[in-house]
């Protein structure tokens, strides 16, 4: 049989990415098959998965684009709010994600918040730099003994919930109605049954719930005016969580002492928002989990994930397994 033979020649899958991939995760893909990276969308057609970024609105004209080799799309990270799930699961597209890699670098964060806020740092740096030692001399608050109140006890929200009731000394309550019981007692956090409950007590509420259609805009006028005078507010799970307008009216009044925000809505923030112009706010543009552990294990989590699939073996991390029955040449 001669090589020009198509028989002969067994063509690679191609994965699509818009992602700057760690050598080691490209290295990894690339053994099994042929990587276009750059997000080109002229390029998406015939690939067989794409690992996207939160950048990429994957919905269904998206996949449509993509074709019919698309088997999988997955996400460096947990959140899955760019894609659409149900228009995957009906075409056959399983959705992955990394749901244990951003956990650590991202709490690590909100805490940073948390902490930046309570000591005045990033505006005794600033004065210090502009103003001189006198006017940097600001006055702080200790966080052991406040009340923190945790949205959403997922992973994030937990490793959360143990810095600062372990390490911190914090009293600490949560609300997710999705959690089990036992996840609240092994963490050692005061379960509350509903929202209000929870808000009333926060000195800091801190959020960690994955945007959904119930989850949008779940902080808002009403809730906001709940929390305690001189309240804190952190946020590293979705921008569309909180109502913008709201947050900058009560941090402008001083209702609220301060916020720590590392996501927004729309992304990314525009040169001229409110939120920019604020003193008592700290900003950093959705690099909670971008650290160098993080990146790697979200990356390293996306690229063998996929490349089970093009094994034929199930990746761990499924959000839809529902999709299965329908994805060809994969098996439990």
């Amino acid at each position: 049989m001669h090589d020009s033979d198509p028989a002969s020649v067994r063509q690679r899958p191609r994965i699509w990415t818009d992602v700057h991939l760690l050598p080691e995760a490209a290295a990894l893909l690339e053994a099994h098959a042929d990587v276009t990276a750059g997000g080109d969308p002229a390029a998406l057609p015939g690939s067989a998965a794409a690992i996207i970024s939160a950048l990429v609105r994957a919905d269904g004209a998206w996949m449509d684009q993509a074709g019919a080799t698309l088997r999988a799309i997955a996400r460096p990270g947990i959140g899955v709010d760019n894609i659409d799930i149900a228009a995957a699961t009906a075409r056959g597209i399983l959705v992955i994600n990394t749901p244990d890699g951003p956990t650590e670098s991202t709490a690590e964060h909100a805490v940073a918040l948390l902490l930046a806020l309570a000591k005045q740092v990033v505006t005794a740096d600033r004065r210090f730099r502009e103003e001189g030692w006198s006017a940097a001399r600001l006055r702080g608050v200790e966080v052991r003994g406040k009340t923190l109140g945790i949205v959403g006890l997922g992973r994030i929200g937990r490793r959360v919930a143990q810095i600062c009731r372990q390490g911190l000394g914090m009293r600490v309550a949560a609300y997710d109605p999705l959690a089990p019981a036992d996840a609240f007692a092994a963490s050692d956090v005061v379960r509350v049954e509903m929202l209000d409950e929870l808000l009333v007590q926060s000195q800091v509420l801190t959020l960690h719930c994955a945007l959904t259609p119930e989850t949008r805009g779940l902080i808002g006028v009403r809730e906001l005016a709940l929390l305690p005078q001189g309240a804190w507010l952190i946020n590293v799970s979705r921008g569309a969580v909180i109502d913008q307008t709201a947050l900058i009216d009560v941090l402008t009044t001083g209702r609220l002492a301060g916020a720590g925000l590392d996501v927004f809505d729309p992304e990314p923030l525009p040169d001229d928002h409110p939120l920019l112009r604020l003193p008592n706010v700290i900003l950093t543009p959705h690099i909670a989990s971008f650290t160098d552990d993080g990146v790697r294990a979200m990356h390293l989590g996306a690229a063998e994930q996929v490349v089970r699939l093009l094994r034929g073996e199930r990746p761990p991390h499924i959000v839809n397994p529902e999709a299965l029955p329908l994805t060809p040449n994969s098996r439990p």
